[in-house]
């Protein structure tokens, strides 16, 4: 599995706007939307939400990987979003959160779940991809330089 199976270009948000951690969700929800316009949004910020509650999906070194699964999605979906000052997500480091990568996978698709998961994190756990991604010029570049990093692992 690569990570161009299942994220779209138009689902990547160079500025995002908002300023605490339901805003972020809100917002990223809103990036899955683009790509897939039927879903919930609001199951999807719920699930997001549960997630969350359980313990920060904030893994530290400036990302997120807010996940979940729900009977609200018909397929893997995933968005990535950056926000160039920083939010507070509770990150298991205590540092600002910049780079957010989500993901919503089946429910019945546990297996996919946790490929998924793995690929991106080892992914963003590359320092030179970290700050590619923050030194980016646009969503577009950002897409591009993680498609050709996920292929080079």
């Amino acid at each position: 599995m690569q990570i161009a199976d299942f994220l779209d270009r138009q689902a990547i948000e160079a500025d995002l706007g908002a300023s605490n951690k339901p805003g972020v969700l809100r917002e990223l929800v809103g990036l899955l939307l683009r790509v897939s316009p039927e879903l919930d949004p609001n199951l999807l910020v719920e699930t997001l939400m549960k997630r969350e509650k359980l313990q920060s999906t904030g893994i530290g070194d400036g990302f997120a990987i807010p996940h979940g699964k729900s009977d609200a999605v018909p397929q893997i979906v995933a968005c990535v979003g950056r926000s160039r000052s920083g939010v507070d997500f509770q990150s298991l480091d205590g540092q600002p959160t910049h780079l957010f990568f989500t993901l919503l996978v089946p429910t019945a698709q546990h297996g996919m779940h946790l490929k998924a998961l793995a690929r991106i994190s080892r992914l963003l756990k590359e320092p030179g991809v970290r700050e590619g991604l923050l030194e980016a010029a646009d969503a577009d570049a950002m897409f591009d330089l993680l498609i050709a990093e996920d292929a080079r692992l």
